[in-house]
Formats: C-alpha cells, sequence, structure tokens
C-alpha cells in the first residue's frame, strides 16, 4: 500500500499539468451530461407539441369529442405504466400548448420578432433557429415557435401558460428564458414582479439614441428597465445611500438577477482620479454582452437634473482611463427613488455619454385593481405645497 502512494505522489511530481488535464476532463465530462440533458428535454417538448397538435387535428377534422382525451389518457398509461406525463390533465395541458403557442395572435407577435436585425432578444436566444432569410421564406412561423419552447423545459411551459395571458408578454419570457436559462423559480419571480412590464411596456428614460450608434442603442435600451424591484432589501424605513448600497451589495445576487443576464460586478466604491483628486462611482459592473463599463449612481431622492452632470463627468473618466481598447463606451445609470420624465429629457438633452434614469422601490407596489386610483408621491406632495400657503393666510 506505501509503495503504490509513493507511486502515485511521484507520477504527480513528473506530471505538473496533470491538474488542468483533470480539470478539463471534468468540464468535458459536465458539457456531455447537460446536453444530454438538453436533448432529453428537447425531445420531451417536441412529443409533447406533437401529441397536442393530434389531438387538435383529431377533434376539428373527426368530429371527436373531449372523451377522447380521457380515453387516451387511461390507454397510454396502461401501455407505459412506468412514464410520468400522460395523465388526462397533462394531455389537456398538451392540446393547450399547442393550441396556444400557434394560436394566431401569438403567431403574429413572433413574425416581426424573427425578421428583426442581430441586436434583438430573439436571435441571441436561439441563434441555430435564425437565418438571413425571412420566415416566409424559410420557414413558417409556427416551426420557428415550435424549435423556440422547446428550449424551456415543460414545467415552465406550464407556468406561463396559466399565469401569463397576453401573447406578447409569452413571447417575451419564453425568449428570455431560452435566452437566459431562467430555472421555474427564478420565471416566477419575474412574472410576479412584472419583468415584462418594466422592461418593455413602461417608458425608459435615457439618451441612448443621441449618445450611441443605433445598433448599440438599441442593445443599451435592452438591458435598462424602467424601475427595478429592489424589495429583497427588506427596507421599511427611510435610509442614507451609503446603507442603500451596503444591502445592495450584501444582496448582490438578487441584485444581479434583478439588473438581467450579463452583468458582471467590478467593485463598490470605484475609485477615479483626475489631477490630485478622487472621485467614486457608487458600483461598477462590465456588460458581457455590450462590452461596456456600466456605472451605477445610487439617489435616495428624487432625480435632480446635477445627477445627470455628475454621471456624464464619471463616464468621461472611465472612458479616459480605464475602458478597454475593444470596449463600446461607457454607460450611466442613476438608481433614483423618483423621477419626473421630462425632467429627466432635458437633462440629458445636452449629454454627450449614454446615460439612462431609472426609479426602485423597496415595497411592494399597489395592487393592480388600485393603480391609478391613488395619488402617487409626487401628488401629494404638490398637493401638500399648494394647501400650505393657505393655512399660513
Amino acid at each position: 500500500m506505501s509503495k503504490r502512494k509513493e507511486g502515485i505522489t511521484h507520477d504527480n511530481a513528473v506530471l505538473p499539468e496533470y491538474p488542468e488535464f483533470l480539470a478539463e476532463i471534468k468540464q468535458r465530462i459536465l458539457l456531455a451530461r447537460v446536453t444530454a440533458a438538453r436533448t432529453v428535454n428537447r425531445e420531451l417538448i417536441l412529443l409533447y407539441w406533437d401529441i397536442g397538435r393530434s389531438i387538435v387535428e383529431k377533434q376539428q377534422t373527426a368530429g371527436w369529442g373531449d372523451s377522447v382525451v380521457e380515453r387516451l389518457a387511461s390507454d397510454l398509461r396502461a401501455e407505459y405504466p412506468d412514464m410520468r406525463g400522460f395523465s388526462a390533465d397533462n394531455l389537456w395541458r398538451m392540446r393547450q400548448f399547442f393550441s396556444e403557442w400557434t394560436a394566431p395572435e401569438f403567431l403574429e407577435q413572433a413574425v416581426p420578432e424573427i425578421r428583426m436585425g442581430p441586436t434583438h432578444l430573439l436571435e441571441q436566444a436561439v441563434p441555430a433557429i435564425i437565418s438571413d432569410s425571412t420566415p416566409s421564406e424559410k420557414q413558417p412561423p409556427s416551426d420557428f415557435v415550435q424549435q423556440l419552447v422547446a428550449e424551456i423545459p415543460w414545467g415552465h411551459h406550464v407556468e406561463l401558460l396559466k399565469k401569463v395571458k397576453h401573447p406578447a408578454a409569452r413571447l417575451y419570457y419564453l425568449s428570455a428564458t431560452a435566452r437566459f436559462g431562467w430555472s421555474r423559480s427564478v420565471l416566477l419571480n419575474q412574472i410576479k414582479a412584472g419583468a415584462y412590464e418594466r422592461a418593455v411596456v413602461e417608458k425608459k428614460t435615457h439618451n441612448f439614441a443621441l449618445a450611441l450608434p443605433e445598433y448599440l442603442a438599441e442593445q443599451a435600451d435592452e438591458i435598462l428597465k424602467s424601475r427595478y424591484n429592489l424589495e429583497f432589501l427588506g427596507i421599511h424605513r427611510e435610509v442614507k445611500e451609503r446603507e442603500l448600497e451596503d444591502r445592495l451589495v450584501s444582496h448582490l445576487q438578487r441584485f444581479i438577477l434583478e439588473l438581467g443576464y450579463g452583468f458582471c460586478f467590478i467593485g463598490r466604491q470605484h475609485r477615479l482620479v483626475l489631477g490630485k483628486k478622487d472621485y467614486y462611482v457608487d458600483l461598477l459592473f462590465y456588460h458581457r454582452f455590450l462590452k461596456a463599463l456600466v456605472a451605477f449612481d445610487l439617489k435616495v431622492t428624487g432625480f435632480e437634473p446635477e445627477h445627470a452632470g455628475k454621471m456624464d463627468f464619471y463616464l468621461n473618466l472611465l472612458n479616459e482611463n480605464e475602458r478597454g481598447a475593444d470596449d463600446q463606451p461607457s454607460i450611466g445609470i442613476i438608481l433614483c427613488a423618483e423621477k419626473d420624465d421630462i425632467e429627466v429629457e432635458f437633462a440629458l438633452k445636452t449629454k454627450n455619454n449614454p446615460i439612462g434614469v431609472a426609479e426602485y422601490h423597496l415595497q411592494p407596489q399597489l395592487p393592480s385593481e388600485f393603480e391609478g386610483r391613488l395619488p402617487t408621491a409626487r401628488q401629494l406632495a404638490d398637493t401638500v405645497r399648494t394647501i400650505l400657503p393657505k393655512e399660513n393666510k
């Protein structure tokens, strides 16, 4: 036994490259396992798609009623007792799965998405199924959708069909899940937090179109949300900016998840030097796909025009001293408690660097049925300012 141990020690000594060799083999094994799992999932989803399609077609062409689903479920379970997924409920889901992902209103969303340029989310989500040809020339939209949905596990589809009804929102979550590899819990959190509304529907305030080339401005717009959900920080009182920064750094994984895919954290209070003076960026990130530094300035108050000037100054320093030779222009995001879109627009008009301004909220928002029925904090403040002078007379 001792000789064998000595031999192993000796072999390690004469094979210094062995640890790297072992790491490479382990990486290959891991990649093979992931690829195999994705292949299995893809084949299962395509099987469910085909079963759903077959049920729909038979009901339409042969006039079969709903009872065929119960009968099919019983026969399949009898034939394949060791296989899960053939309950009547799941067969109904397969029928819904095919019907809703091939519904005209959903395919209408998919067609323009497929035809958009190389910066678009769908192409980055599933590049293998995009070509230079339009769907009408190369493949029908339904074929494209079939290949897109095959990238996503069945449990994700079940949740999407239950919780998201708007076709455009469904396409957004499908694309984002395929692109970012969201787990089911992450997908549910994104739906609950209204990621689609904040990323697509709500107005974003920035000057990207003025400060960046068109193709890059579109990508930068994609990474910015109109508002950020920071409920996970557990803050229920007024805080100072440094405490907000401390909380974000201590919950960095959750914060990066909220920011979106591609953000890599560089540091907090990042030091910038100009002459004999030091300046500090609250949070500095690098975005892998934009290939750009992204600086965050945190504000616990509402947006003020001077915030834009300060960020513009920081971006000048970053571009001059730290931007890589192959990097795109640095981007600034001012994260504040409240903003007025018109004020932001005018503050950014003369800025040469790309700057976005977004709100954050620390506590749950009003239920949707109350939205628009109660005054905002700004409206309340304006009302108080108009009343107080009258009371003092």
